[in-house]
Formats: C-alpha cells, sequence, structure tokens
C-alpha cells in the first residue's frame, strides 16, 4: 500500500493520542494523568461509572477543554482547527439549529467549504444514511429526541471525519431510537470511520465495541480487546462495574 500525499497526511487527526493529561478543578484531580492512544478504525467503547472523568476527557481530545498538564496529539501534532472538522463530535443531548433537517447538514458541510454538487449530494447521502429522508424538510427542533441525535451524528458524518468521539449518544432513548443511533454508527465503522462512544450501557458496549478503555476515579485502568475486558477484567473497580456493584 502507498503512503499518502504529504498533503492529505498533514491533514490527518488519527491517531490521536493524549500523553499526561490532568485537569483540576476546585483543588480536585478530574484527570489523573491520564494517556492512551487511539488509532486504526475499530469501534471504542469509553467506559467507566459516574464520575470517573469519561466525558471531560473525551472533550480534551477534542480540543473543547484544555489541561492543565499534559497534551494532546492529532497525527503527531497539537490540534488545531484547520482540521478540526476531521474530528466529529456528538453530545448527549442533540445539538441542532433553527432550520430544516436538510439545512442543518448543508450547514455543516458549507462551514468545512463543501458546498455546490458535493455538498448536495452528501447532505442526501447523509440523510439516507440516518433514516431522514422523509422528515428533510421538517424543522430540526420538532423532531423526536431519537431523531435529533440521529441527525447531530449524520451532520458529524457529513463532513467525512476520521474520528467521531460520542457521549452517551443514547442516553434516556427509548429501544427503537437506540437500536436506530446503533445501527447508524455500524454503518459509519464499517466505512472506516473510527469511533469512541461514551456509554454506561454495558449491552450496548457489548454489541458495538471492538476494544475498552475503562476509567475510574479520572485515571485509565484498562485498555483492551472488548472480549477480554467483558470475560476477564484485570481492575477492581471494571470488575465491579461488569458486575453491577457500586464502584468507589
Amino acid at each position: 500500500m502507498t503512503s499518502p500525499p504529504p498533503e492529505r497526511r498533514n491533514e490527518a487527526v488519527l491517531p490521536v493520542e493524549a500523553l499526561g493529561i490532568t485537569l483540576r478543578r476546585n483543588g480536585r484531580r478530574l484527570l489523573d494523568d491520564v494517556s492512551v492512544l487511539f488509532d486504526g478504525h475499530d469501534f471504542c467503547a469509553l467506559m467507566g461509572p459516574n464520575g470517573a472523568g469519561k466525558s471531560l476527557f473525551l472533550r480534551v481530545l477534542a480540543n473543547l477543554v484544555t489541561p492543565d498538564e499534559g497534551t494532546v496529539r492529532w497525527n503527531d501534532r497539537l490540534p488545531d482547527r484547520r482540521r478540526a472538522p476531521k474530528l466529529g463530535f456528538a453530545f448527549q443531548k442533540p445539538v441542532t439549529l433553527r432550520r430544516s433537517v436538510r439545512a442543518n447538514i448543508r450547514y455543516a458541510l458549507a462551514a468545512c467549504r463543501i458546498r455546490g454538487a458535493e455538498g448536495r449530494q452528501r447532505t442526501e447521502a447523509a440523510l439516507a444514511l440516518a433514516g431522514l429522508a422523509d422528515l428533510a424538510r421538517s424543522p430540526a427542533r420538532v423532531l423526536s429526541g431519537g431523531e435529533q441525535q440521529r441527525l447531530a451524528i449524520a451532520r458529524a458524518l457529513a463532513v467525512e471525519p476520521e474520528l467521531l468521539l460520542l457521549d452517551e449518544p443514547t442516553a434516556n432513548l427509548d429501544p427503537a431510537s437506540t437500536a436506530a443511533i446503533e445501527s447508524l454508527l455500524r454503518g459509519a465503522a464499517y466505512g472506516g470511520t473510527k469511533i469512541v462512544l461514551v456509554t454506561h450501557d454495558i449491552g450496548q458496549a457489548r454489541r458495538l465495541a471492538e476494544t475498552v478503555v475503562f476509567m475510574h476515579a479520572g485515571r485509565i485502568t484498562e485498555t483492551t480487546a472488548a472480549d477480554t475486558f467483558f470475560d476477564a477484567p484485570t481492575s477492581s473497580a471494571a470488575e465491579a462495574f461488569l458486575a453491577g456493584r457500586l464502584v468507589l
């Protein structure tokens, strides 16, 4: 396999690496010397009890929060705004614009200077992928919670990110909405997008994840293949979490 030309390598964000990330708030260490490498195109579940630092760490990876110590590197360089579209992000509560479903996707593409025929083609492809083509003209904010989340994910995917970070995207959704979003994520992963999913749902992680990163008290305690993690976790915190016990 030939290497991509230099200009394409410079646009890449993968691998994304965290090196010694520490974040303090009000005298507490919310992230404590966190280091991990996200590479390849596997589906990764970021798991752990409430307060472990998962959502905060996701925002640090996306360059939305600046750590007190340590660095994040995108493709061996510090994050920068130019490459930010290569790293998609979807929050637990979907963020939609006051415009139609189709216009939400077009807006994201236009912000990345993807317009004209290519912009239209990507818009319609994203709508079809998310099962939202029939709702394309509807105001985004009248959609159900599950539909809005699918729109948020489809909008992120339309710009063809290398890495998609997801913070509990199916929290508080009904089973049908959860299944639709999981199907959307499987399709994205099959298409080559690296996905890091924060989830408390052990069943969801079993269904989707190929690797698991487990966090407890602001630190990463395990990074391993999903099958190994679920069959034989190596940390007492992960063992308690999987057994449904309180993790202290």
